[in-house]
């Protein structure tokens, strides 16, 4: 009998610890405007190389090359450079109104507002996202009054989902934002099986599955992936990878894939990387998706290579397991930034106009809090009556019900 070495497990660690040197020497980055576009009803083996690289528009010195430019006119760059000020204001306010008591928690979008804000305008009317809890900027560029979400945020009496739903977590047909799911990746096997179900009354809207990093570890994930590909669904498959999930650094997740677009290769899914700070990129790789999704070529999977700066929540402390300057080092820079310095070069703005424009989007922001706080908490005259909690569940009443009603004299 011959020896047989001893087994062990691997468990994957991070390259940097806290109070150690940031390092992103695993990102490679492409060279703006070298990642070709190909055609819509391209067969996914044929571009099988774009799971490795990352999609970019905006180069160092701010401008747009390549063939996934020019697709955006000045005034629709300047209405998404606005989105996502609106939606980093609306963060800062909503973040104060936490530490102050306001509220319960919250979660910030620091860092990847181009992700959401740039999707959202390849959409249509109808089409219809499932989000996770750090794509509000589907409701803000769409233009989701502020004021709604702040009310929910409050749990106050105008909350538009009535206290039945943690406060981050909006929903709005009429916007394409489905209720947020607390339990991780379920939202993902939701999407598809939404898309399935236009395809199969012959519909023209598609669905959009969003999802982080860490999730992808979740079996939802898989199955979504399984169900997309048999049977092609027009649903965008979308990883918002911002580098960690709430204490655990992304090579858990990803084990031996290399990239998480990766994960869709096996599945015979088209898959892209782009860089999810470039609001020119998102906007491009969303537009290209979606479109292969109306022509039923069947799904598309994204992965967004972004970075989340803030904390996972109000209760997270990132500097228990990362460096407290590594956004700083962070490559990609920041979405906002970047966009303002491309629409200077383009003559379209300039630095006075953006410092007014950051202070009259506080403003506004500043406004819908004044008009949230105002209306009251929900519980503020009590606990809510019986009839509201029977008229909050039940949108049509059934007519067994309304008998039960009359007899107890409602």
């Amino acid at each position: 009998m011959t020896d047989t070495a001893q087994l062990s497990l691997h468990v994957p660690e991070p390259a940097v610890r806290p109070g150690g040197l940031p390092d992103f020497s695993n990102v490679k980055i492409a060279k703006a405007g070298v990642v070709p576009r190909p055609e819509i009803d391209v067969a996914p083996e044929e571009i099988r190389d774009l799971a490795y690289s990352i999609i970019r528009v905006l180069n160092r010195e701010g401008e747009a090359v390549g063939p996934w430019s020019g697709m955006l006119s000045d005034e629709e760059l300047l209405t998404g450079l606005r989105n996502m000020m609106k939606l980093r204001a609306f963060d800062a306010r909503m973040l104060m109104a936490q530490r102050q008591g306001k509220t319960s928690f919250y979660m910030q979008h620091l860092g990847e507002e181009a992700v959401s804000c740039a999707f959202r305008k390849a959409l249509r009317k109808g089409d219809m996202n499932f989000p996770t809890y750090r794509q509000a900027g589907l409701l803000i560029a769409d233009d989701y009054p502020m004021v709604e979400m702040m009310n929910q945020i409050f749990s106050n009496e105008s909350d538009p989902l009535r206290g039945r739903q943690l406060p981050i977590m909006y929903s709005s047909k009429e916007h394409g934002f489905f209720t947020i799911s607390g339990n991780l990746a379920t939202q993902y096997v939701q999407a598809v099986g939404w898309a399935m179900a236009s395809a199969i009354k012959n519909d023209s809207r598609i669905a959009a599955a969003w999802i982080g990093d860490g999730s992808t570890a979740e079996s939802d994930f898989h199955s979504a992936l399984v169900f997309a590909s048999t049977y092609k669904a027009p649903v965008i498959l979308n990883i918002v990878n911002n580098q960690w999930a709430i204490s655990t650094f992304q090579g858990i997740a990803r084990g031996g894939s290399g990239t998480f677009a990766a994960r869709g290769l096996g599945f015979g899914i088209p898959a892209l990387r782009v860089d999810g700070n470039d609001y020119l990129a998102v906007y491009a790789v969303a537009r290209w998706a979606t479109e292969r999704a109306r022509r039923n070529l069947g799904p598309t999977l994204i992965e967004y290579v972004t970075y989340r700066v803030g904390a996972h929540s109000t209760s997270d402390d990132p500097s228990a397991y990362r460096p407290k300057t590594e956004s700083e080092a962070w490559p990609l820079g920041d979405p906002v930034l970047r966009l303002k310095k491309h629409l200077i070069i383009r003559g379209a703005w300039s630095e006075e106009r953006h410092v007014q424009a950051e202070a009259e989007i506080m403003d506004e922001v500043i406004e819908a809090q004044k008009q949230a706080e105002h209306h009251g908490t929900l519980h503020a005259g009590g606990k809510p009556s019986v009839r509201d909690i029977f008229e909050g569940v039940y949108a049509e009443m059934p007519p067994h019900i309304r008998r039960q009603r009359q007899k107890a004299g409602f």
